[in-house]
């Protein structure tokens, strides 16, 4: 499996990047996907999640800001992220795993490099 991350940068606040995961060793179309982050000196945490079919959940702070999509035909998931705030800055990691009925995902231990996204003016 493997997954690769690419899009990152540096950002002024109020600014947008676009995310880009490339995945292969799975079957994709099958897979639920997520988003996930690492701030400095924080643990991971998830940011989205899009099932096999695109049913898509965010966590609360990033509702509205941020677009989580996907095209099965070229097995790649994308993040949209618009009104970047500086408590955005993070490594971004894309990740393949389960996501239940309750909408709880469950990750899959294959996680790419990750890809930096810098927020600063």
């Amino acid at each position: 499996v493997q997954l690769v991350e690419s899009g990152g940068g540096l950002v002024q606040p109020g600014g947008s990047l676009r995310l880009s995961c490339a995945s292969s060793g799975i079957v994709f179309h099958a897979t639920a996907m997520a988003w996930y982050r690492q701030a400095p000196g924080k643990e991971r945490e998830l940011v989205a999640t899009i099932s096999s079919g695109g049913r898509t959940n965010y966590v609360d702070t990033m509702e509205g800001r941020f677009i989580v999509s996907r095209d099965n035909t070229k097995n790649m998931m994308y993040l949209q992220m618009n009104n970047l705030k500086r408590e955005d800055t993070a490594v971004y990691y894309c990740n393949a795993g389960l996501l239940y009925a309750s909408g709880k995902y469950r990750p899959f231990e294959y996680w790419g490099q990750g890809t930096q996204v810098t927020v600063s003016s």
